[in-house]
């Protein structure tokens, strides 16, 4: 079996990377690779790179994923999280591969407090979240087995994120501000890989499984509730917090460009039946990163 990997240098690219390389022979590529063209931003181009490696899976974790930054880059949005997946679900769909590809909980509004399911009506507030939905929409019309994975605030031991921010304003500050009625499940990247490489195997031998599903981590947290965790698993290792209190505030204390949604809650039951897999708790993923990255 041969995989083709585009995306390959991101927090979920780089650990599916790992994953990915037990199922078969894999091609990973990034925007700048140099022997094939995998730039999202010419996705026109994209067709004759799956067209040339001829993949039996095509994993896309490619995104434009600056949320604030796609309020003034609409176009370029648009060509990386709409248009370019189109093209790959075709290219795919004319070969009868696979295509698996990520897109996010920014598809809704965010209004109410239950967890949605993967029939849930969709209303993004956001160019990215709209862009990402016209992707998902592109490869469900293109007609060839797919798994569209929605998910949630990504994070990793490689690279920035929330954790490490928090982390180095922990020990340079007295208190901290954060967000306290933005609620979802901090998922690591590592988890994603992981069980993206079970969905995988699990649709190729029985491609009824192809579909929308929605993954991950298991509970919820608000961002408020995340920095208290990570400050609180950071001084049990050892390390030095400055920060007394985490201070709760509104989403609206901070003014940004694109809006974001409240309730991030998604709904993995579906995920979990198909694939017999258990998603573990939020806080197991972030303990683990966090020991890796103090250690």
């Amino acid at each position: 079996m041969k995989i083709l990997l585009l995306g390959k240098g991101g927090q979920v690219g780089w650990e599916l990377q790992r994953a990915l390389a037990p199922l078969g022979e894999l091609v990973a590529l990034d925007h700048d690779s140099t022997d094939w063209f995998a730039d999202f931003s010419q996705p026109e181009r994209l067709a004759d790179t799956v067209a040339a490696i001829r993949p039996d899976v095509v994993v896309n974790a490619a995104a434009h994923t600056a949320v604030d930054k796609a309020e003034s880059e609409v176009d370029l949005a648009r060509r990386i999280n709409a248009e370019a997946p189109a093209v790959l679900a075709k290219a795919a769909a004319d070969l009868g591969a696979l295509l698996v590809h990520y897109s996010t909980d920014y598809v809704f509004d965010g209004s109410g407090a239950a967890a949605r399911d993967e029939s849930a009506p969709t209303a993004p507030l956001s160019v990215y979240g709209r862009t990402k939905l016209e992707g998902e929409e592109a490869i469900a019309r293109a007609g060839g087995a797919y798994l569209i994975l929605r998910t949630s605030w990504v994070y990793a031991a490689r690279g920035g994120n929330f954790a490490k921010t928090m982390l180095r304003l922990g020990k340079e500050r007295d208190r901290l501000t954060v967000i306290d009625d933005q609620v979802g499940a901090p998922t690591g990247a590592e988890l994603l890989a992981d069980a993206t490489a079970h969905a995988i195997r699990a649709t190729l031998q029985d491609r009824s499984k192809s579909g929308l599903y929605h993954l991950v981590a298991g509970g919820e947290t608000s961002w408020n509730g995340y920095a208290r965790f990570v400050l609180e698993q950071a001084r049990a290792l050892g390390v030095e917090i400055k920060a007394v209190a985490v201070d709760a505030v509104p989403t609206t204390a901070f003014a940004t460009p694109a809006q974001r949604p409240l309730n991030s809650r998604l709904d993995t039951t579906k995920f979990q039946q198909a694939f017999g897999l258990v998603l573990p708790h939020w806080q197991a993923g972030v303990e683990r990163m966090l020991r890796e990255t103090l250690s």
